[in-house]
């Protein structure tokens, strides 16, 4: 079976979701989460926020359709186990 050779950043857009750090930007290649902790224990602001420059990025390349496809069934296995 040949190995596909994928650009460093394939499978990244988004923040790992399982591993949110507080009060700092939470980082993907595209998405970046923001979660504030007020008084250090309750969930103050949550934010998100893209970066359009990176999103051309990664639609001009050529494993853009897979690549995203990836990024969402992280997304979603990271949701079920979150709820676990």
């Amino acid at each position: 079976m040949t190995q596909i050779k994928h650009k460093e950043c394939f499978g990244k857009m988004f923040p790992d979701d399982l591993h949110l750090k507080n009060n700092v930007p939470n980082k993907g290649k595209v998405f970046t989460a923001n979660v504030q902790l007020v008084g250090g224990m309750a969930r103050g602001d949550r934010s998100i926020a893209a970066n359009v420059l990176e999103w051309d990025d990664c639609r001009d390349c050529p494993e853009f359709e897979s690549c995203y496809k990836l990024c969402l069934a992280k997304v979603a296995m990271e949701a079920a186990v979150a709820t676990q």
